[in-house]
């Protein structure tokens, strides 16, 4: 054990370690087992009363703090405070004693000082509960789970003035069950506030209590049109892009679910694709000329002969063109170059008779060679299960002569709802093939376009001409979307018209998100509402 003990001069000391505060005075310095530890007592002679303001020093008692300060060293550092209760000398006030204030070295009954619970605050905000308690042990700070957790529910709101224009939208605490709002500042890209529920009554509750919104952005939920017509009735409402967009997706895909029979691309009877005709059906300009090993016969077939036509013998040949007696025999004997050409069919198999059987099976979908081999055994044939696990393995290398599958109906409506240079030359082709085949997705599609060019040319004003077109072409999935937007109109003209959105909002929710990760989806609405209000 090691203890070192010293005297210091207050103004070095504060300089040091305190940063300049003045309110105390060092005693002693001790060092022990990796802690430092600070004697300390308050230099002023006299304290005002906090409820009259009068000074006392008359001293009625002393007690002592201790106070955990940030680590000095990578040792852990303690500070001894003793701290004087004074008597309070005016006859009119209710107290009669009162503790000396360190107002800037910590609050009271605090047991952290004011820096070292501020970098608390931090890492608690940054890392919330468990991860900023590993974080704080590594620093050497000391500090659990809850002690962070309580440091961010005691810090205040921050204050923030009422944005001219409002961002709603909702964010799932429980997805599928429970469902909060979250209001932010469009313009600042900042969260205001966040609400328990998404029903319309809190949203008209904090707009009648921050007056002064003027244009409001939200989705196209009935409790948020509801809430913000009651709340703040002069405000304009503004239904974002995004959602009216997606929403027109989902009904282009029950549209294009409606006639899936035109996804299937018909066959064309009684005609074969080009790469599966016979081979005796081509051309005879289709056939390859001579490779180089039937050159290389040739003129081998060519040369013996030759030889053997001088008088020389077959070995002899052998012998002077150092090749083998049997290949010299080949050629010898063959009257043709092409007959010394092997044929490279396979031999004949026992399982040759069982090929049908066993490629129909395959094509039904039995693609098992065990079970394949057991049928076979069970009809008495004299195959083993390599043969099967052969002709099998061949089946499965073998290109499907199978039709092309028809595009889902996800793949169409992608090809409809996106931008037509953001297509591929096949889904291109694709689509205008389909369409072509199917009039009433031609006309969907137009009526999509036609959409797309309000919602990126700003044309709110030719909205109603737009709807009026999808319900004289009565489109299943498109025709319900247009005549539902006519309980909303005004909202939505205003947002195919104006260039506000509610891309911040999303930004939000999507923090709001990694928040939650943090706390694990545990955290009660309250805490979670201070860690989304502070960060």
């Amino acid at each position: 054990m090691m203890v070192l003990v010293m005297q210091i001069n207050a103004p070095f000391w504060d300089s040091l370690v305190f940063g300049g505060i003045d309110e105390v005075e060092v005693e002693a310095v001790a060092a022990v087992f990796g802690t430092v530890e600070v004697v300390a007592r308050g230099r002023g002679a006299a304290a005002a009363c906090p409820d009259c303001g009068y000074f006392s020093d008359r001293v009625h008692d002393r007690y002592q703090r201790r106070l955990k300060d940030l680590p000095l060293a990578e040792q852990g550092f303690v500070i001894r405070l003793t701290v004087r209760r004074f008597i309070c000398g005016s006859v009119a006030c209710p107290r009669r004693t009162f503790a000396e204030p360190f107002s800037r070295l910590a609050a009271p009954y605090a047991r952290f000082t004011a820096r070292l619970n501020r970098a608390l605050e931090r890492v608690a905000l940054a890392l919330a509960g468990r991860a900023g308690a590993r974080l704080a042990a590594q620093l050497g700070f000391g500090a659990g789970r809850m002690t962070l957790l309580r440091r961010v529910m005691a810090l205040p709101d921050p204050q923030f003035s009422t944005p001219r224009v409002l961002g709603v939208d909702d964010f799932a605490i429980r997805r599928g069950q429970t469902y909060s709002t979250v209001l932010t500042s469009v313009e600042d890209h900042r969260v205001v506030d966040v609400l328990p529920t998404r029903e319309a009554g809190p949203l008209t509750a904090w707009l009648i209590r921050h007056p002064g919104v003027e244009i409001i952005c939200r989705d196209r939920a009935g409790a948020y049109a509801e809430g913000a017509r009651r709340g703040a009735p002069g405000a304009l409402q503004v239904a974002d892009r995004f959602h009216l967009w997606q929403g027109l997706g989902r009904a282009v895909e029950t549209c294009v679910a409606a006639h899936r029979d035109c996804l299937r691309t018909p066959m064309p009877s009684g005609l074969l694709p080009q790469d599966t005709r016979p081979a005796s059906d081509r051309p005879q300009s289709d056939v390859e000329p001579l490779g180089r090993r039937a050159e290389r016969k040739k003129a081998a077939h060519a040369l013996v002969h030759e030889m053997l036509a001088q008088g020389r013998s077959r070995r002899a040949i052998a012998r002077h063109l150092g090749w083998g007696l049997n290949t010299v025999l080949r050629y010898a004997n063959a009257a043709h170059w092409q007959d010394t050409i092997r044929d490279n069919r396979p031999r004949p198999s026992r399982l040759d008779p069982y090929k049908p059987y066993l490629e129909r099976r395959f094509a039904e979908g039995c693609t098992s060679v065990t079970q394949l081999h057991g049928e076979l055994v069970a009809e008495q044939a004299p195959v083993t299960y390599g043969m099967v696990r052969a002709h099998i393995a061949t089946l499965r290398e073998a290109p499907s002569a199978a039709p092309p599958r028809p595009p889902t109906v996800r793949q169409v409506t992608g090809w409809l709802t996106r931008h037509p240079t953001a297509l591929s030359e096949q889904d291109r082709v694709s689509l205008k093939d389909l369409l072509t085949r199917c009039p009433e997705l031609d006309t969907a599609a137009g009526h999509v376009r036609d959409f797309g060019e309000i919602l990126t040319g700003r044309l709110g004003s030719t909205l109603p001409a737009w709807i009026d077109a999808v319900d004289a072409s009565q489109l299943p999935g498109l025709t319900g979307f247009a005549l539902h937007l006519l309980r909303d109109l005004d909202a939505v003209t205003a947002g195919l018209t104006l260039d506000w959105s509610s891309g911040s909002i999303e930004g939000a929710v999507n923090r709001i998100k990694k928040i939650k990760r943090q706390l694990y989806g545990r955290a009660e609405f309250q805490l979670l509402r201070k860690m989304i209000l502070l960060q």
